[in-house]
């Protein structure tokens, strides 16, 4: 069930789903937001005009047939106009054409050798931090077109350049620019019940129509488009030079062409996840295939003269909100583009480069967004957003991306490194404090701390932290044991990444098992009610070791007995009265089924106080995706309309099986009943490659390892699927009910609350819950 296995084709090729009305329109949508851009993004590079128009058909009709995720629409990038405007400054234009086959063989290469999700190992900060650099770069460049001059051949030399240009400035095509940028940032705010309706016209066509119409009607002298017949069309040629700056151009190409469309497929996947009803039943992205067909179309478009080809997010975006629900969308844009590249020449020939400037430097400055600037300030990582920044607009994007890397690694080895170990003395009991990973590092100072400690005293150790390596753990095994020999006694606690006690047959999660646990006597801690009432306890079972084979039929029985002997006398009137009054539950309370989970334990709960949904991997299908079964559906809704609960909590727990399973199989599969429910997981799968390592996480450190990632995600993309449900909405609206996330660390016995923000469906943190007594955790 664990074992890798390859992703299947997303849509296996000799099948080709019938032209739906919801893809027709979507293409329409798109290739109106394509057609402006496309000839914006080939102007920025400096490369013919008819380049931008061919990327962009290339990109509808190759990688939408052949890349693996169907929604995504490609494309000439924003992304990609720094690299291809200095190899055409470098090498030329046909060189440039050549560099992007052998970039497109490149992407063919890795496809082959499936390591596409290994591009979504590079930090967020990064990838974000490359956006901005070529959105400032942009941005800078375009300013002089819109001001009526030529940009210079780097940022620098635009930036000086820069008063001499105010103080010749060209009135039509600033007066252009700006009307262009009006309409651009104008049209979506257009309010009321016109606005809804207008604004279903891409506003990136209204600018550039806008603008054309009045250089046109008023007949201002300013340089316009001018496509040259396509018999004069320069095609790809070898490209020359050294080789290493060849290889370097190839590289670069690649890297930014894959990594871009690779997260563009798993954002897309996101939006698909968020929508409702049939059109929303699309499975996730082969990222491999992805590759593929980026490496394809890169290699047509570069034959035939076009710019390199990625996933675009802004054309995807529209392409997923308009309801498409084929990649039949994404292709008959690109057929569009190809008949307005044949038949609508004299009409784009009337289009001022100025307000394709003023276009592609807006979509320049949106590179550089402030969410992302926000977020990566949150998670401390804005010294590597900073630096590769200000690397990919004064050195160029590899060298950018390559020092954002090297930054984001020599953060990570300075966390992992820096470990604060205190000592203190409370009424006659020494404590020492380690925060942070217990490394071979932090070896020399643990030691100096721990001998602190007098011979003979009494001392508690409180890990903090989620590691600890073979060398500390010796050293501090060493320690203990030398101080129990002097007559003292040493307790270790914390909230390290959980050990299970060896009593009961496991090997501990992470490092090494604790020298001594604490396990309970029985397999069961008592359950407390909260009703009014005698004080009820509740035995467990029979007192046997997991792992010792034993009759399962004989086991029950007994635990039967003992409850009848022990337990249901005490309980007795208090379920008679529930008999007589019915259920009413306060809360609605979804798990996993793992038998690890006593729910009535973990939240001190009785009879008739929760309503208990448990499945495999604690999951709530989407409305529509039951795939036939509806219990958790039926579950909800009686709970909600029915039961009138005031809280749903969905509870994930650490090492869950459903989860590993999930990473195992790579795409849940559907040959059996396990496969197809698990399908229900991969929105959450998705989401753990979207936010790459700063995603939902638990307080004080880092997830684990991915399974523990998984886990915690896992429960923030359920409660955004529970807000689908018509009946949780309604009764949301209304102020009548709450969600909650919760997370309960098997290993450590500690339960964890999602903070409000992460209960919203945005990536949220795990607090642990004071008051409960954590097992003695040195691994």
């Amino acid at each position: 069930m664990g074992a890798d296995r390859p992703d299947p084709p997303f849509t296996p090729l000799r099948r080709r789903p019938p032209l739906a009305g919801a893809d027709l329109s979507a293409s329409v949508a798109v290739f109106l937001i394509a057609l402006p851009l496309s000839l914006g993004i080939a102007l920025a590079t400096g490369a013919p005009l008819q380049a931008g128009l061919v990327a962009a058909a290339v990109g509808g009709l190759v990688a939408g047939r052949l890349g693996g995720c169907p929604l995504q629409v490609s494309g000439p990038a924003a992304g990609l106009t720094v690299v291809t405007a200095d190899l055409i400054h470098r090498y030329g234009w046909r060189a440039t054409c050549g560099i992007t086959v052998l970039a497109g063989l490149a992407q063919l290469g890795l496809s082959c050798l499936r390591v596409a999700r290994t591009a979504l190992a590079v930090s967020p900060a990064v990838v974000h931090g490359m956006l901005a650099g070529i959105g400032v770069t942009i941005a800078v460049a375009q300013l002089h077109i819109v001001l009526g001059g030529t940009p210079e051949s780097s940022v620098l030399a635009n930036v000086l350049a820069l008063p001499a240009q105010l103080a010749n400035l060209h009135p039509a095509a600033v007066a252009m620019s700006a009307l262009t940028l009006a309409l651009l940032l104008g049209w979506p705010r257009i309010p009321g019940r016109a606005g809804r309706l207008l604004g279903t016209v891409p506003a990136a066509l209204v600018a550039v129509a806008g603008a054309t119409a009045t250089a046109s009607l008023t007949g201002l002298a300013l340089p316009r488009v001018d496509l040259p017949s396509w018999s004069s069309h320069a095609l790809a040629g070898l490209p020359e030079g050294p080789v290493l700056g060849i290889v370097a151009a190839v590289l670069t190409t690649t890297l930014v062409c894959s990594v871009q469309s690779l997260l563009g497929a798993v954002a897309v996947d996101k939006l698909v996840a968020g929508r409702t009803g049939p059109q929303s039943r699309l499975g996730r992205s082969d990222l491999d295939r992805e590759l593929l067909g980026q490496g394809a179309a890169n290699v047509v478009s570069g034959a035939l003269g076009g710019l390199p080809v990625a996933g675009v997010a802004v054309r995807s975006s529209a392409n997923v909100k308009c309801g498409a629900v084929s990649r039949n969308s994404t292709m008959l844009h690109g057929v569009f583009v190809v008949v307005a590249a044949l038949l609508m020449v004299p009409v784009l020939d009337l289009i001022p480069l100025a307000s394709l400037a003023a276009l592609v430097m807006a979509v320049g400055i949106q590179m550089v967004s402030l969410h992302h600037i926000r977020t990566v300030t949150r998670h401390r990582e804005v010294l590597v957003y900073v630096v590769t920044t200000l690397g990919v607009v004064l050195l160029g994007v590899l060298e950018g991306v390559v020092l954002g890397v090297c930054v984001a690694v020599a953060l990570a080895l300075h966390r992992l490194a820096r470990t604060h170990i205190t000592h203190e003395e409370k009424g006659g009991v020494h404590h020492v404090h380690v925060r942070g990973q217990l490394t071979f590092l932090a070896v020399p100072r643990l030691s100096r701390v721990l001998h602190l400690v007098p011979r003979g005293a009494r001392a508690v150790v409180e890990l903090h932290g989620s590691f600890m390596d073979h060398a500390a753990y010796e050293s501090l095994q060493d320690w203990r044991r030398a101080l129990t020999a002097q007559g003292g006694s040493a307790e270790l606690t914390g909230c390290r990444a959980g050990v299970r006690s060896p009593e009961y047959g496991h090997a501990p999660e992470h490092g090494h098992a604790p020298e001594h646990s604490h396990a309970p006597e029985h397999s069961h801690a008592p359950e407390h009610s909260r009703r009014p009432g005698p004080h009820v306890g509740h035995r467990g079972g029979p007192r046997r070791r997991p792992g010792r084979p034993a009759g399962a039929g004989h086991e029950l029985a007994r635990g039967i007995s003992a409850f009848q002997r022990d337990t249901a006398p005490l309980v007795r009137e208090e379920l008679a009265r529930l008999a007589r009054e019915g259920q009413r539950p306060s809360q609605l309370f979804l798990t996993c089924a793992d038998s690890r989970l006593v729910t009535s334990m973990i939240t001190s709960s009785g009879p008739g106080d929760l309503f208990v949904v448990r499945n495999v991997g604690n999951l709530v299908p989407l409305p529509g995706e039951e795939n036939g079964d509806d219990s958790v559906a039926a579950a909800i809704e009686y709970a909600v309309d029915v039961l009138k609960v005031r809280s749903i909590t969905v509870c994930g727990h650490s090492g869950c099986g459903a989860m590993q399973a999930l990473l195992g199989s790579g795409n849940g599969g559907t040959a059996t009943p396990l496969g197809r429910w698990l399908r229900h997981g991969l929105p959450s799968l998705a989401r753990v490659a979207d936010e790459g390592g700063a995603g939902t996480r638990l307080a004080g450190r880092p997830a684990a390892d991915t399974v523990e990632r998984l886990c915690l995600t896992n429960v923030v993309q359920q409660l955004e699927h529970l807000r689908a449900h018509d009946s949780v909405a309604r009764a949301l609206a209304a102020g009548a009910l709450e969600l909650h996330g919760m997370y309960f660390h098997v290993g450590e016995a500690q339960a964890y609350l999602l903070s409000e923000g992460g209960a919203d469906g945005e990536a949220g943190v795990f607090q642990g819950v004071p008051g409960t007594e954590e097992l003695p955790s040195p691994a």
